[in-house]
C-alpha cells in the first residue's frame, strides 16, 4: 500500500481549475426570488435575526412573569442579600437606645409600672437629651411624663387598627402633636424592608398621621435649623435634601401596597447600629451623662417573652435573632434619614420600568451571543456562570451607591436566552446533518454510477456505439455573453478546466448589481443515462453546499441551476488573495506563530464541516482564500461534483473515482476512500508547506512509515511539530480523526507559551 501510495502521490488526481477565485467580494446574500432555486438563508444577518427574537421573547415573557409578581420572593431575596452582603459601619453615634431588657422586666414587672416610666423620663431629661422617643404602649397613663420639665421633647406612641387588632391609643394626658405611630410595613414574606412615615388615619384616637421616626427626626433636625415641609408632588423635603417615597412599582416590587409616604430601609448592619443601654444601666447611674446629652433617645422592648420581633434582612444570618425588636426598625429610620440629611447619604434609588426591562433585554442578548459564538457546552457553562458573576458583582457596585437594579431577571434572561439559542442551534444543527446525511448517501451513491459509467466509457474506447451528442465539448462562455437564467452576466472568466469554467458576474436583478461567481459544470458525457445521475449528484452537492455555506468563513450558495444541460453554481464573491498566493511569496517559509493562526482559523471551518459528516475533498492552498475585508481565511470549492469530468488518459483507473489534488490528498482518498481525517491530512501538507517552503510533492517518504521526511526543512517546536506529524500519519487510524480534536492540541500549545 504504502508503495502504491508513493507512485499515486507523484499523480495529478484532478484536472485542476486554474481560476483567480482569488479575489472575491462577498455580495449581498439575500437573493431576489427567481424562476431558478434560489438560496434564502443568511449567514449573520439570520443569526442575529434569531439572537434579536429569542431576546426580545424571553424578555418579554420575564416581563410578563415579574408583573405576575412570581418573581418577587426572588427579587426581595437578592435585595436582602445584597443588603446582608455589605461591611458593616460605625454606630451612628447620634442615636442611643434605652432598651427594656428581660432583666429588666424581671426586676420592675411588665408593663413596667407608672412610676418606673415616670423615673426613667426624668432621669434622662436630666442629661439633656435632643429628643426622647417613647416606644411602648402607655394607653392607660394618664401621667405619663410627671416630673419631666419639658414634656413637648418626649415623642409618645399609638397604634392604628387592622384586620386582626384595635386601634392601640397614645398617652391620654399627650398632645397629638407629640405622638406619632409605630405601625410597621411588612411585605408579603413578613419581612421588613420598607418604613411608613406618614399615612392617614381612620382610627378615632390614634389620630396621628406622622410616624415615631419621622417626628423624632423632624425635632431633632429643627434644633439643627433644618425645617420640614412637602414639596408640590407631596415629597417630604429637610431643608432642600428630598427623601423620595416608594410607589408601588419601585425597584422589584410589582403592585406593592405603597399607601401613604414609605422609604425602602437602608439597613445598617444591626451590630453596628447605635449604642445601646439597659433600663436599668440608667435607673443605677451606670450610664456616662455624654453618651445621652444631646443625643436621640428611642426607648423600647427587647424582652422576647413580650414580643417575638419581626423579620429583617438580617434574620437570615446564623448570629443575628430571627425577629428583630421594633425599636431597631424605628432607629434603622431615624439614623437613614438623619445620615441623607446630614451626611449627604443617597437614598436608594431604582431605575423606571424601561429601563429595567432595557436591562434585561441587554442580558438576554448576551446570553443569545454567548450560545451563538461557543459551541462546547462546558465552556459555555463556564462562560455563562463568570457571566452570572459578573452581573451580580455589577449589581453589588450599583447597590453599594445605593442603586437597587434587577437582579434575578437579567440571570434568567441571560441562561434562558442562552439555552434557547443553544437549543435551537443544537436542534437546526442536527436537522441539517440528517439532511446531509442523506445528500452525502445520494452524493456516494451518484459518484459511484459515474464512476462505473466514466470507466464504461474509458473501456469501450473511442470506437464506440455512444452517441457523438452525448460527448461534449461545451465551449467557454465569454464576456458580455447573454444572462444566465436571465439574471446574471458574465463579467470576466476566472478559470477553466476539464470540468468546468468559472466567471466572474454581476447579478442584474439586485439593486447594484453585485458581484458573484459563477461556475459551470460540465458533465463529461450528456446521453440521458449519464446526466441523469450527474443531476442528481449536483443536487445533492447543492444541497450540502446550501447549509455549509451559513458559516462566515464558506461561500453562502446564492443560487443552483440547470441550463443548456449545463449545471451552474452561484456562490457569493469574496475579495482577497489565495493561500498559495501568500506561500509563494519572497519569504515563502512561514513562522511558527503564523502557522498556529492559520491552522485555528481554517480549523475552525473544517470543525463545522466535519460536526456535518462532509468531507471537503480537496484542501489546497488554492481553495483557501484570505479574505482582505476581515482578513479570515475562507474555504472554497468542495470536491464532489467534479467527479462529473471526463476521465484523463493519464490517469490510472483509480483516478477516476479519486478526488484531491496532488501532493495534498491523503492514501485512503487516492482510492476513493475519504475520511474526515483525509481533510486533516491535506491541511498537515499545507502546514509543512507553510513551514517549509517546499511542495509537498518534493518531500521524501519514509520507507517503513510511509510518513513525510520534512522536519530537518523547518525551524518549529516539538510540541507543534508532533501535532503535525499526527495530523499527515500514514494510516488514517493514527491520525487526529477531525478537526477539533487538532483545535484541542492547539489551544494546549498557546496556553504553555
Amino acid at each position: 500500500m504504502i508503495g502504491l501510495f508513493k507512485k499515486i502521490r507523484f499523480l495529478n488526481i484532478k484536472q485542476d481549475v486554474k481560476d483567480s477565485h482569488g479575489e472575491i467580494a462577498v455580495a449581498d446574500r439575500q437573493p431576489t426570488d427567481l424562476s431558478v432555486q434560489d438560496v434564502q438563508h443568511q449567514k449573520p444577518q439570520g443569526k442575529l435575526s434569531l439572537l434579536l427574537i429569542t431576546s426580545v421573547g424571553v424578555t418579554a415573557l420575564i416581563a410578563g412573569i415579574r408583573y405576575l409578581q412570581w418573581l418577587q420572593p426572588l427579587e426581595l431575596a437578592a435585595y436582602d442579600y445584597l443588603i446582608r452582603s455589605r461591611t458593616a459601619t460605625t454606630p451612628d453615634n447620634r442615636l442611643l437606645l434605652v432598651t427594656v431588657t428581660e432583666n429588666d422586666i424581671q426586676r420592675e414587672g411588665y408593663p413596667l409600672p407608672d412610676a418606673t416610666v415616670n423615673k426613667l423620663l426624668v432621669k434622662l431629661e436630666s442629661y439633656q437629651p435632643r429628643v426622647i422617643g417613647f416606644n411602648i404602649y402607655r394607653p392607660q397613663q394618664k401621667n405619663l411624663g410627671d416630673g419631666v420639665k419639658n414634656r413637648s421633647n418626649i415623642i409618645g406612641v399609638c397604634g392604628f387598627s387592622s384586620l386582626n387588632a384595635p386601634e392601640i391609643p397614645p398617652p391620654p394626658n399627650f398632645i397629638s402633636e407629640n405622638i406619632g405611630f409605630n405601625d410597621l410595613a411588612p411585605d408579603s414574606d413578613r419581612i421588613i424592608r420598607r418604613s411608613l412615615l406618614y399615612g392617614a388615619a381612620h382610627d378615632q384616637k390614634c389620630t396621628t398621621q406622622y410616624s415615631l421616626a419621622l417626628l423624632l427626626s423632624l425635632i431633632y433636625l429643627q434644633k439643627e435649623n433644618i425645617p420640614m415641609n412637602f414639596l408640590p408632588n407631596e415629597n417630604i423635603v429637610f431643608g432642600k435634601t428630598v427623601i423620595p417615597p416608594v410607589n408601588k412599582n419601585s425597584g422589584s416590587y410589582v403592585n406593592a401596597d405603597a399607601d401613604g409616604y414609605q422609604i425602602m430601609l437602608d439597613y445598617r448592619h444591626p451590630n453596628s447600629l447605635a449604642q445601646a443601654v439597659s433600663v436599668t444601666d440608667i435607673l443605677n447611674n451606670k450610664v456616662n451623662p455624654n453618651l445621652i446629652k444631646d443625643k436621640l433617645v428611642i426607648i423600647g422592648s427587647t424582652a422576647t417573652s413580650m414580643d417575638r420581633g419581626v423579620s429583617t434582612p438580617y434574620s437570615a444570618l446564623a448570629n443575628q435573632p430571627f425577629g428583630t425588636a421594633p425599636i431597631f426598625i424605628h432607629a434603622q429610620t431615624v439614623s437613614q434619614i438623619l445620615s441623607t440629611v446630614l451626611d449627604g447619604k443617597r437614598q436608594i434609588w431604582y431605575w423606571q420600568d424601561w429601563q429595567e426591562i432595557g436591562w434585561i433585554w441587554l442580558w438576554a442578548l448576551l446570553g443569545g451571543v454567548f450560545a451563538w459564538r461557543i459551541r462546547n457546552p462546558l465552556f459555555l457553562l463556564v462562560v455563562g456562570s463568570t457571566s452570572l458573576g459578573g452581573l451580580l458583582g455589577i449589581c453589588y457596585l450599583i447597590f453599594l451607591q445605593a442603586g437597587w437594579i434587577p437582579l434575578v431577571p437579567p440571570a434568567m434572561a441571560l441562561l434562558m436566552t442562552g439555552v434557547g439559542v443553544m437549543a435551537y442551534s443544537t436542534y437546526r444543527t442536527q436537522i441539517e446533518t440528517r439532511i446531509i446525511i442523506l445528500q452525502v448517501e445520494k452524493q456516494q451513491e451518484a459518484i459511484a454510477q459515474l464512476s462505473a459509467l466514466l470507466k464504461e466509457n474509458t473501456r469501450i474506447g473511442d470506437n464506440t456505439s455512444l452517441p457523438t451528442s452525448a460527448v461534449i465539448d461545451t465551449p467557454q462562455r465569454q464576456t458580455g455573453d447573454f444572462l444566465l437564467s436571465g439574471r446574471y452576466e458574465i463579467s470576466r472568466v476566472l478559470g477553466s478546466g476539464g470540468f468546468g469554467c468559472t466567471y466572474l458576474a454581476k447579478d442584474r436583478q439586485r439593486p447594484g448589481n453585485p458581484t458573484c461567481v459563477v461556475k459551470q459544470l460540465m458533465p463529461a458525457r450528456r446521453d440521458a443515462r449519464f446526466m441523469q445521475v450527474a443531476r442528481r449528484l449536483f443536487d445533492a452537492e447543492a444541497e450540502i453546499l446550501q447549509i455549509l455555506g451559513k458559516h462566515p468563513q464558506i461561500p453562502d450558495l446564492l443560487a443552483f441551476f440547470t441550463e443548456n444541460q449545463e449545471f451552474y453554481l452561484v456562490q457569493e464573491y469574496v475579495k482577497g488573495k489565495t493561500l498559495h498566493q501568500e506561500l509563494s511569496s519572497a519569504n515563502a517559509a512561514k513562522d511558527e506563530q503564523y502557522l498556529i493562526e492559520m491552522l485555528k482559523s481554517i480549523l475552525q471551518v473544517l470543525k463545522f464541516v466535519h460536526e456535518h459528516r462532509v468531507i471537503h475533498r480537496d484542501i489546497k492552498p488554492e481553495n483557501i482564500i484570505r479574505n482582505s475585508q476581515d482578513h479570515k481565511l475562507v474555504l472554497i470549492d468542495f470536491g464532489a461534483v467534479k467527479t462529473m469530468q471526463p476521465p484523463n488518459t493519464e490517469k490510472t483507473e483509480l483516478a477516476t473515482v479519486a478526488i484531491g489534488t496532488r501532493g495534498y490528498a491523503a492514501p485512503e482518498q487516492l482510492v476513493g476512500h475519504p475520511r474526515l481525517s483525509s481533510d486533516v491530512y491535506a491541511l498537515g501538507m499545507i502546514a509543512i508547506q507553510a513551514l517549509t517552503g517546499i511542495a509537498p510533492h518534493a518531500l521524501a517518504i519514509n520507507q517503513d512509515t510511509g510518513n513525510m521526511e520534512w522536519r530537518n526543512f523547518a525551524k518549529v517546536s516539538d510540541a507543534l511539530a508532533a501535532i503535525i506529524d499526527k495530523m499527515i500519519c500514514y494510516h488514517f487510524s493514527d491520525r487526529y480523526q477531525s478537526a477539533a480534536e487538532v483545535l484541542e492540541d492547539l489551544k494546549r500549545i498557546d496556553l504553555s507559551i
